[in-house]
C-alpha cells in the first residue's frame, strides 16, 4: 500500500495527535507522511469562535484536501468535529480516549475556584466553560483567550488572567501536568462531546480496502461506542463550538450510560439528565437523551442561545 497522507493543523498539540496516529499506523505496518494545513480557526485569533461561525472552523481546509485527494485522512480533536459532517465525509475511527476532565492550569499558587472572597480571572474560549462557571461560580470572571496552548500560557503569564480553563488531555499531551492546580469534577464540568479522543476523518470515496486498514489500525472500540452516543446527542441539538451543550458516555458491564445536557449562556438554567441502554445501539441512546433534554426545557434554552448568537 502507498503511504497514507495524514492531514493536520500545525499547532504542537495537533502535531502530537498526527504523530500519535502515525505511530498507530506504523504498528499495523502502514507507512505515512504528515501534511500540515492552516485552517480558518488558526488564522483568525482576535475573534471568538462563535463570531467566526462554529461550523467547520477547524476542519474546512482539511476537508477540501480530503476531497481532492491531496491527503487520505484528516486528524482532528474529536471535540472540534461538528455534529453533522458535510456530504461526502465520514469519521471512521476514534483513538483511545484520554481522561475527560477539564482542569485549571496556572503559574500562580493558591488558585481556588470555590473561594468567592478572592478575585479570580480565568482564560477560556469555550462558551460551555463560561456558562458553567456562571452557573456554579458566578464570582469568577472570564476573559477570551485563543491560540495554541503555548500562546495561551504566555498570555496568562503576561497577566491576561490568573489561570486557564482547559481540557486535561491537551495539557497532559503537551507535558504541562506540573502546572495543573485543580482537576474539575465531571459532575459540574461535564465535558464537550468527544473530549480526550482523536477523530480520523476521510472522504467517503476513499478506497474501501484502505479504509478498513485504517479502522483496524486506529479505532478503539470502547471509545468509539461512547463517542457515537455522544455525537448522536449533539447531532439532535445541532451543537457546535458556540453552543454550551455537553455529554459524557461511560460503560458499565454491558450497558452504556450517557449523561448530558445544556446550560444557558448566562448560567441561570442548567439541565443535565442521564440515559442508560444497550451497547449495541449507542446512537439510539444519544437520541433518547436529546429528546429528554428537549422535553425538560432544553429546546427553549437552545432557541434562546441561537437567538442571542444570531442577533
Amino acid at each position: 500500500m502507498r503511504k497514507v497522507k495524514i492531514g493536520t493543523r500545525g499547532s504542537k498539540l495537533a502535531l502530537w495527535q498526527a504523530y500519535h496516529v502515525e505511530d498507530l499506523l506504523k504498528k499495523s505496518g502502514l507507512e505515512s507522511e504528515i501534511v500540515i494545513i492552516d485552517t480558518k480557526g488558526d488564522q483568525i485569533l482576535d475573534v471568538s469562535i462563535s463570531k467566526i461561525g462554529s461550523k467547520g472552523v477547524f476542519t474546512q481546509e482539511l476537508e477540501d484536501q480530503l476531497l481532492d485527494g491531496r491527503i487520505d485522512i484528516a486528524v482532528h480533536s474529536a471535540k472540534d468535529m461538528q455534529s453533522n459532517l458535510p456530504e461526502g465525509f465520514e469519521i471512521i475511527a476514534f483513538t483511545e480516549r484520554e481522561k475527560e476532565n477539564d482542569v485549571l492550569l496556572s503559574h500562580k499558587k493558591g488558585i481556588n475556584l470555590k473561594d468567592a472572597s478572592q478575585p479570580l480571572v480565568l482564560g477560556t474560549s469555550s462558551t460551555r466553560r463560561v456558562a458553567t462557571l456562571k452557573h456554579f461560580y458566578p464570582h469568577v470572571k472570564t476573559v477570551e483567550v485563543r491560540g495554541n496552548l503555548q500562546t495561551r500560557i504566555r498570555k496568562m503569564e503576561e497577566g491576561l488572567c490568573d489561570a486557564l480553563l482547559l481540557a486535561f488531555a491537551g495539557v497532559h499531551r503537551m507535558g504541562y501536568d506540573d502546572q495543573i492546580v485543580e482537576e474539575l469534577s465531571l459532575e459540574e464540568f461535564t465535558p464537550a462531546v468527544g473530549q480526550g479522543s482523536v477523530a480520523i476523518e476521510v472522504a467517503t470515496i476513499l478506497d474501501s480496502e484502505i479504509k478498513n486498514q485504517l479502522i483496524q489500525a486506529c479505532n478503539h472500540q470502547e471509545t468509539s461506542l461512547k463517542l457515537r452516543a455522544e455525537r448522536a446527542y449533539l447531532r439532535v441539538l445541532e451543537g457546535g463550538c458556540s453552543i454550551p451543550v455537553f455529554a459524557l458516555a461511560q460503560t458499565e458491564q454491558d450497558q452504556l450510560i450517557l449523561k448530558g445536557g445544556i446550560v444557558s449562556l448566562d448560567g441561570a438554567e442548567r439541565i443535565i439528565l442521564e440515559v442508560k441502554g444497550s451497547l449495541e445501539n449507542p446512537e439510539a441512546i444519544g437520541q433518547e437523551l436529546a429528546e429528554k433534554v428537549f422535553a425538560a426545557g432544553g429546546k427553549k434554552i437552545l432557541d434562546q442561545i441561537k437567538s442571542t448568537l444570531n442577533s
